[in-house]
């Protein structure tokens, strides 16, 4: 077994949920070009006020109403708030991030993402204010094959 490993900085992205799956496939294809290999492929965001998540990458209503989803479990601007140093989005941010999660192992299939016809890899950003506290998003890509 090898390992090879990547940190990817990704560009700032608006509120909401993101496909980023092409990015991903790119920077695999840099690790391990020209591979048929089975394995496996963790991806690790170095951030807490954003996430990561597999879900549809067809129709992309369906990012719009998770994002709305998730605005309602954890809305912004709550009194009872006590972390707001960084803003009224910011704790909101943080629960987001932890009910997704900041990492996710995918097979790797003849060299590729072993992803569902369906299935599409989001970048979840959960801050508003991205110039002072989100912006870019570092993520660790590590394949083992």
């Amino acid at each position: 077994m090898s390992y090879h490993q990547t940190t990817l900085t990704l560009p700032a992205y608006a509120r909401g949920i993101h496909i980023i799956t092409p990015v991903i496939e790119d920077a695999i294809d840099q690790l391990i070009p020209h591979s048929d290999n089975a394995g496996l492929v963790h991806l690790f965001l170095q951030h807490t006020s954003a996430s990561l998540a597999i879900n549809e990458n067809a129709d992309p209503d369906v990012r719009l109403d998770t994002e709305d989803w998730l605005n309602k479990i954890a809305p912004a601007d709550q009194p009872e708030y006590r972390h707001t140093l960084e803003g009224s989005d910011d704790l909101p941010a943080h629960f987001k991030s932890m009910l997704f999660g900041v990492s996710l192992t995918i097979p790797l299939v003849n060299g590729t993402l072993g992803l569902g016809t369906w299935q599409g890899i989001y970048l979840c950003e959960h801050r508003d204010n991205l110039e002072k506290y989100g912006g870019q998003r570092k993520l660790i890509i590590t394949v083992n094959i």
